[in-house]
């Protein structure tokens, strides 16, 4: 009997993960592919590009045409969150390679940060750190007092998306009063009015903006609008750091020293020293940590399930989607 020739071992698709994901869904799809840890530029990914069959990343890895060009057995391309601003989806389209995301991932967290964003503009907490005496305690007490609450304030959203309905709903349980205004006709998910955009900028008392990263939106949130903003405005940006025209808002916050801006997004990331709000007191720059919970970074990274799907010729459940 001729002896059993040897057999070989199976031959998996190799997917390079540029940025740190979840450990369990890492560990998930290394079941199924080979899984390399590499950032571009350095010689494990230069080497490993040619012969990928999927890239995941985050927020800082930047897929375009020169580096889609030397990944020629390259599937599909995962962004573990929801903004695709840095992967050029014509250049992958052109070469058919599917581009996934993670839509509904974060929600829930950037509705949270959100509120604690407008709470720590509107109401001072300050903590205790030893015994007081009457006079001083008494002294913090006062100091403490916030001129406004979230109940009965209006509340407007730029964007009423998946984040800005949720924003919506919570703004209505605080009791405030909610209007939005969105490019497209949306049912609002409460009892909120839909009103044009001067009218937006000019009622609330605490803005929130939510809007996409379509290459048109670029500087949308412009001079004409910021100027229109209440005195007393508290403005949010969790969304992208391009839509506003942060010249025309640092102006508005040095003229509007009761107003407050909150801006967890930033054009470039990280903030360089031309950044013209970094020096206002009434201006708070935050890392881009919308989405930084546990639940949520899992949530994205679970965006593997999606690069299994195209790995085995099935279609993805969240596509990303070129936009104007």
């Amino acid at each position: 009997m001729p002896p059993t020739p040897p057999t070989s071992p199976p031959t998996f698709p190799l997917a390079i993960i540029c940025e740190p994901i979840d450990p369990a869904c890492q560990a998930w799809l290394a079941e199924r592919c080979e899984i390399i840890t590499a950032k571009p530029g350095e010689p494990e990914f230069d080497a490993a590009l040619p012969r990928a069959a999927a890239l995941v990343v985050r927020t800082y890895t930047r897929i375009d045409a020169p580096l889609l060009d030397r990944a020629p057995n390259l599937q599909v391309v995962a962004r573990a969150g929801v903004a695709v601003d840095n992967i050029d989806l014509s250049a992958c389209a052109a070469r058919s390679v599917k581009v996934v995301h993670t839509p509904a991932a974060n929600t829930d967290a950037v509705v949270e940060y959100v509120f604690a964003l407008a709470l720590d503009a509107l109401r001072p907490r300050p903590a205790l750190a030893k015994p007081l005496p009457p006079e001083e305690w008494a002294q913090i007490r006062k100091s403490a007092i916030a001129p406004r609450q979230l109940h009965g304030s209006t509340l407007g959203i730029l964007g009423l998306g998946r984040i800005g309905s949720r924003v919506a709903r919570v703004g209505a349980s605080f009791g405030m009063s909610v209007v939005f205004n969105d490019l497209a006709p949306v049912q609002p998910p409460c009892a909120c009015e839909s009103v044009d955009l001067d009218t937006l900028f000019a009622q609330a008392d605490v803005l929130t903006i939510h809007i996409d990263n379509r290459p048109s939106n670029a500087k949308y949130i412009s001079a004409a609008l910021i100027n229109r903003m209440r005195e007393h405005v508290v403005f949010i940006n969790a969304s992208r750091g391009f839509v506003v025209d942060h010249a025309a808002l640092a102006v508005f916050l040095a003229a509007n020293p009761n107003a407050h801006a909150a801006l967890d997004v930033h054009d470039p990331e990280p903030v360089t020293e031309s950044n013209p709000l970094l020096t206002l007191p009434n201006a708070r720059l935050l890392p881009h940590i919308g989405a930084a919970t546990r639940p949520a970074h899992r949530n994205m990274s679970w965006v593997v399930r999606d690069v299994w799907r195209v790995l085995s010729g099935e279609s993805p459940e969240h596509p990303a989607i070129i936009r104007a």
